[in-house]
Formats: structure tokens, C-alpha cells, sequence
């Protein structure tokens, strides 16, 4: 936010945008010094250990024009997005009828708590044996790792939601059990219901890594088959890949969750 502030003698100053300045030169200074002390490792070792940012970058336009990291992305996207949504409906949709209604918490608390600390990875048989090596296992592997955190966060969100308002909501003639949800649980919840969204969809995009693991295509694959090439600069491109694809799309999500929450 810019704060301009004036002084006696009339001069005046723009606080937010001086600091925003100095945040995005701070920055630009890491990153130099990220790139420096990479680049200077770099000359020490060799190339399928640590190869330099220049080489990287030539290997990452590379693939990028044969049009290979566009086929792997697309692969990626085609499991990731499916898996995503289906594991973020799933969560929320489990989270609030939980947090709602005590005695469906009591009958899957026993379950919950057992299932929960098994890791995405561990469901790669059954991924293979109830979809295929195909995107719709991978899909299922993502859609696990979506399912627990966005799960929590609306379990927490709606728990978190105040009697009194569900009682004014009662008042003024939202009797239904629908309504309140809809009135006044999801609204009341939605910055923790939104956060688990966000940080989901960032969840299942590291995932893509474990779902191709078992043979199907996409970045994931790609990172693993130049990891046993000891192609190093292709692995560390991919990388940079999955890090652009993440930037934007939880840039993206950031815009939408300040836009729907601007209400509170």
C-alpha cells in the first residue's frame, strides 16, 4: 500500500512505494548473489554435477523451442488439473459436513486419524491397480494430496465459525440446515477455506514428481529420466520450469482470494 505523507515545509513523500522499491531491489540483490555463488561453484565441478546458469539457460531455451518442455507441461497439466479439482471439491465438501455435523466427525474421526498419515506415494499400487499407468493414476495421487490439506483447513474454518452468528442467522429466518451453510458457515470460513485452496493447488503441482513416477508422462518424468541420464542441466531446467508454472499460477490465485475476500 503507498502512503504519501507532507511535511511543514510542504514536501511530501511516498512512503509504500519508497519501501516496495527498496523490497524489490533487495530482491534483485539475492538473486544476484544466488546466480554469483552458483556460477562460481560452477567452475569447480563439472558439468554433470553442477553445470553454470548460462548452460542451464541454453539448455532450458533448447527445450524450449523443439518444443519438448511444452509437450511435458501439457502432459503434467493433463493429470495435475483434474486431480487438483477433484481433491480440493472432495476436501472442502468432507471438511464442512465434518465440522458441521458432530456425529458424522464421531463416526470418521477413527478413520481420519488412520488414514491421514499415509503419504501419496504409498497409494502408487493402487493407482496403477484401480486407473493404469496412465493420467487418471496420476491424477488419483494428486487428488490424495490435495484431498488432507484442503480438508483441514475447512475442517478448521467451519469449526471456527461463531455460534452467535449462526444464531442471528436463525433469527432472521434461516432455518434450514443448507442455508446456514450456504449464509453464513462458508462465508464466515472462506479465508481458511481459500488458504487451504492455495496452498492445495501448490501441494499437488510438487506432487506431479511422485504421480509420474510410475511411468507416466509429463515434467516429472522428464526430471527422473535426465536424473538417471545424469543430465543435470536438463533436470535443473525442468525445475525452473515447475517454479515459473507455480509463480504464476499462485500469483493468479493470490489476485482471485484478495478479490473474493475484499468483503471482509
Amino acid at each position: 500500500m503507498s502512503t504519501e505523507i507532507e511535511t511543514e515545509f510542504g514536501d511530501s513523500f511516498d512512503i509504500g512505494g519508497s519501501h516496495r522499491g527498496a523490497r524489490l531491489v533487495r530482491g534483485a540483490s539475492g538473486v544476484v548473489a544466488f546466480l554469483g555463488i552458483w556460477w562460481v561453484s560452477a567452475l569447480f565441478s563439472p558439468t554433470y554435477v553442477l553445470p553454470s546458469p548460462d548452460v542451464v539457460a541454453e539448455t532450458f531455451w533448447v527445450e524450449l523451442a523443439s518444443g519438448s518442455m511444452l509437450t511435458a507441461l501439457g502432459q503434467s497439466v493433463t493429470h495435475w488439473l483434474p486431480g487438483a479439482v477433484v481433491g480440493t471439491v472432495l476436501g472442502v465438501a468432507l471438511g464442512v459436513a465434518l465440522a458441521w455435523s458432530q456425529r458424522l466427525d464421531d463416526v470418521a474421526a477413527p478413520i481420519v486419524r488412520v488414514l491421514r498419515p499415509v503419504p501419496p506415494l504409498a497409494l502408487i499400487g493402487f493407482a496403477i491397480a484401480w486407473f493404469g499407468i496412465n493420467h487418471g493414476g496420476a491424477a488419483f495421487i494428486i487428488a490424495a494430496g490435495a484431498f488432507w490439506i484442503n480438508y483441514y483447513a475447512t475442517y478448521g474454518g467451519v469449526q471456527g465459525v461463531s455460534e452467535d452468528l449462526i444464531d442471528v442467522a436463525r433469527s432472521l429466518g434461516a432455518n434450514s440446515t443448507w442455508g446456514q451453510i450456504r449464509q453464513v458457515v462458508l462465508p464466515a470460513a472462506s479465508p481458511e477455506i481459500l488458504t487451504g485452496i492455495r496452498t492445495g493447488v501448490g501441494r499437488s503441482w510438487m506432487l506431479i514428481l511422485a504421480a509420474e513416477i510410475f511411468g507416466v508422462p509429463g515434467v516429472g518424468r522428464t526430471i527422473l529420466t535426465a536424473s538417471n541420464n545424469l543430465s543435470v542441466d536438463v533436470v535443473i531446467a525442468y525445475i525452473a520450469l515447475m517454479s515459473l508454472v507455480y509463480l504464476v499460477v499462485d500469483s493468479a490465485f493470490e489476485r482471485v482470494q484478495r478479490r473474493l475476500l475484499a468483503w471482509r
